[in-house]
């Protein structure tokens, strides 16, 4: 009961210093009557929604045109070395017009990307497709939206697994605390999944990272719900290492009999056994890593957009139900839909961690020769 109130403690601290600190963050100004009225601007701002971004953007005053949001480290490699400054000397820009000066570098932001004018360049030039032709882009290491909260989760496992280690060295058989959560999890990873897709014998090798996986997606999901605005899952390149690991462990885990079937496939005419290796190695190593990461990709991604579609009803529907009757139906629908997002967060974790270990299970299988 202890444990799990320091866990409160520490989370309740963790989200009010956030908070906090947005108070001392960036508070810019612009035009007044920036609002979102047509449905081109309504699918402009879904879009710069689910990009990732070097900020929380909390809210904007359309009456005063002021931003309240919590900047974060922009840390990138120029042609001038390194650059580290917060990404509130941008002042909310995102279209390349305010620069920012650092020794000999001259940093714009287009597009949430961090681009360096060319030398002797004091504005951006554009050409008929609005891409820069006097900038280049620079090595981003920045922490953004999606590393924050990659790290956030990260601290959150390992804090949440420690006590649960901790519990089970002090001899605890019922685990208290956060661990009364983790443990059923942990049991039905590998009593449901990891056994049955990989043996009995050889299923403890890949635990760790079955459940890493699993609780890590997991996590990710559900902060994608809160108000904070993370899409972890819904970027691309997030997904794709998570298949690349999952690839790479089984592609290096495979036994003797894997290769051999899947490089010279018994029972099968010879003409033929080249042509299954091909096959057979084009599915191992690109076809089945890319069902992995487009599978969550795409439908977080799509739980997003269709949250937010919902929530712009409002505006969308105004004209024609009146505001409080498009806001309430608005209100209604995007409850029901995140409600349902609560299941696919755990759902997609599921499918990911179980398709890993089938895939893994494949690889390692001793196959009975008779």
């Amino acid at each position: 009961m202890m444990l799990a109130k320091k866990y409160f403690n520490f989370i309740a601290i963790l989200v009010l210093t956030l908070f906090s600190f947005s108070a001392y963050g960036e508070e810019t100004k612009q035009e007044p009557g920036n609002t979102v009225n047509t449905a081109q601007e309504i699918k402009e701002y879904i879009k710069h929604h689910l990009k990732d971004s070097h900020d929380f953007h909390f809210y904007t005053n359309n009456e005063t045109g002021e931003h309240r949001s919590f900047p974060l480290p922009v840390i990138v490699w120029t042609k001038d070395g390194l650059k580290t400054f917060m990404s509130s000397a941008f002042h909310h820009d995102d279209n390349g017009q305010v620069i920012v000066e650092k020794g000999n570098a001259r940093l714009v932001k287009l597009h949430s990307k961090i681009y360096q004018l060319d030398q002797g360049a004091t504005t951006v030039a554009f050409d008929d497709d609005h891409h820069p032709t006097n900038a280049h882009k620079v090595l981003d290491f920045s922490i953004t939206k999606s590393v924050f909260g990659m790290l956030l989760t990260g601290l959150l496992m390992l804090l949440g697994f420690s006590a649960l280690a901790r519990g089970y060295k002090k001899g605890h058989t019922v685990p208290k605390g956060v661990g009364r959560i983790l443990e059923p999890l942990v049991i039905y990873v590998r009593d449901d999944i990891a056994k049955p897709n990989i043996g009995e014998k050889k299923y403890r090798k890949f635990m760790g990272f079955l459940l890493t996986v699993f609780f890590f997606i997991w996590i990710l999901n559900l902060l994608g719900l809160t108000p904070l605005g993370f899409n972890v899952t819904g970027q691309i390149a997030v997904t794709a290492c998570l298949a690349i690991f999952t690839a790479v462990i089984y592609l290096f885990s495979g036994s003797k009999d894997f290769w051999k079937h899947t490089l010279w496939m018994p029972g099968v005419p010879m003409i033929l056994r080249p042509i299954l290796a091909v096959i057979e190695l084009v599915g191992f190593v690109l076809i089945k890593p890319f069902s992995l990461l487009v599978r969550l990709f795409a439908n977080m991604t799509a739980g997003h957009f269709v949250v937010m579609s919902l929530i712009a009803l409002m505006i969308t529907m105004k004209e024609s139900f009146g505001a409080v009757t498009s806001t309430g139906m608005s209100l209604v629908l995007a409850l029901f839909i995140s409600v349902i997002e609560i299941l696919v967060a755990f759902l997609q974790a599921f499918i990911f961690t179980m398709l890993s270990s089938l895939f893994i299970g494949m690889a390692v299988e001793e196959h009975d020769h008779h």
